[in-house]
C-alpha cells in the first residue's frame, strides 16, 4: 500500500493591503520612482509569467529545465539524502517536480509562493504525483524571514532551491540580505541550490524581455491593475508603456512603466505628478559571472561548492554551502 500524502493546512502570511500600499506609497515618493516588483504574481500575473517562459525569445527557463534534468543525477549526488525542501518562489512547478524526482528521499517539501493561486494549484498537482512527501505549502513573501513549518519526519538536513535566476531581481545589498536570510533557513548542515541568468551577449538578453508578442508589457503593467484593485489607486493602465533595457556597466536588465503623457496618480488620498517620458523602475535582472556571484555569496557568509551549467554559459546552477 503507498504511502499517504501529509498536506499541513496552508501556512497564509501574504501581505495586507496596508503593507502593500505602504511600500507603494515608499516607491511613488522616491527620486527616481519605483514599484516593488514581488506584486507582479497576483493569479493573473502568475499566468502570464507562464505564458512568457514559453514564448520563443525568453530562452531562461527552457535552458534551466534542460540543464537541471540534464544534471540532476550529480545534483542528487552533491545534496544529501532525506532534505526537508524549501522553495522560494515555486511559481507552477516545473522546476521543483524535476528536483523531487531526482533526490534521494526527500523528507518533506515547503513552497513560498507569493500568489496564493499559484501556490495552491501547484501543490494540489505535486500531492498527486509525490505521495510519499509532506506538502507544507507556505503564503509568503520570502524577502523577509519565514517561520517554517515543521515536518512530521526529522529531515536529514534542509535544501533551499532557488531557481530561475530570481536572485537577480535584488540588487546587490537586497541579494546579499536574501541570501544571510537563506543561510539562516538552511542551517549549519544544509544547502542551496540557486539558479544563476549567465552574462552573454546583450542582444539575446534584451529580446527576452521584450518579446514579440507583447506577453511582457502585458505582465508588467498588470501590477498597475492588481494596485489599482487591492489598494484603490487609479492608475491608467494607457497611459503606461513597458521598457526594459539591458545595462552594460551593471550586467543587468532594467524594466521601468514610463509614463505616456503629463498625468496624475492617486494612491491612499495622495496625488503623484507623473511628467511624460518619467519612468518608474518596476524591476531588475542581474546576470553573473562566476567571479560576481561567488563574491555576494561570500558577502553572505556562504561558498560555492558545486557548478553546473548550460553547455552553451546561457544558465547556471550553483550548489551553496555555509562557508
Amino acid at each position: 500500500m503507498p504511502p499517504t500524502t501529509t498536506a499541513a493546512p496552508l501556512t497564509d502570511l501574504r501581505p495586507a493591503p496596508a503593507d502593500i500600499t505602504g511600500e507603494v506609497l515608499a516607491g511613488l515618493s522616491a527620486s527616481p520612482r519605483r514599484l516593488p516588483s514581488k506584486y507582479f504574481y497576483d493569479a493573473r500575473g502568475s499566468q502570464l509569467f507562464e505564458r512568457i517562459t514559453r514564448e520563443p525569445e525568453y530562452y531562461p527557463t527552457r535552458v534551466e529545465l534542460a540543464l537541471l534534468e540534464a544534471s540532476m543525477p550529480s545534483i542528487a549526488e552533491a545534496v544529501a539524502a532525506h532534505a526537508h525542501v524549501v522553495e522560494y518562489g515555486s511559481g507552477s512547478g516545473r522546476k521543483t517536480r524535476l528536483l523531487l524526482e531526482g533526490l534521494d528521499v526527500p523528507v518533506a517539501y515547503t513552497p513560498i509562493e507569493i500568489s496564493r493561486t499559484a501556490l495552491l494549484a501547484s501543490v494540489e498537482r505535486l500531492a498527486d504525483e509525490f505521495p510519499g512527501i509532506e506538502l507544507l505549502p507556505v503564503c509568503a513573501d520570502f524577502t523577509g524571514p519565514v517561520p517554517l513549518p515543521a515536518p512530521s519526519r526529522e529531515p536529514g538536513h534542509t535544501l533551499v532551491f532557488f531557481p530561475g535566476s530570481t536572485i537577480g531581481n535584488f540588487t546587490d545589498a537586497d541579494a546579499t540580505g536574501l541570501l544571510r536570510s537563506m543561510r539562516t533557513t538552511m542551517g549549519p548542515r544544509g544547502q542551496a541550490l540557486v539558479g544563476i541568468d549567465l552574462d552573454k551577449d546583450p542582444a539575446l538578453i534584451e529580446a527576452a524581455y521584450n518579446d514579440a508578442a507583447g506577453v511582457t508589457a502585458e505582465f508588467t503593467l498588470n501590477l498597475l491593475a492588481r494596485l489599482n484593485r487591492e489598494i484603490g489607486s487609479d492608475f491608467d493602465l494607457d497611459g503606461f508603456a513597458h521598457r526594459a533595457v539591458y545595462v552594460r556597466e551593471r550586467r543587468r536588465i532594467e524594466t521601468f512603466l514610463v509614463s505616456r503623457h503629463a498625468q496624475d496618480v492617486t494612491v491612499a488620498g495622495r496625488r503623484f505628478h507623473f511628467a511624460p517620458g518619467e519612468a518608474m523602475q518596476v524591476e531588475y535582472s542581474h546576470k553573473y559571472t562566476d567571479a560576481t556571484f561567488g563574491a555576494l555569496a561570500a558577502a553572505a557568509g556562504l561558498r560555492v561548492v558545486r557548478r553546473w551549467n548550460d553547455p552553451r554559459d546561457w544558465f547556471g546552477l550553483r550548489l551553496l554551502k555555509p562557508a
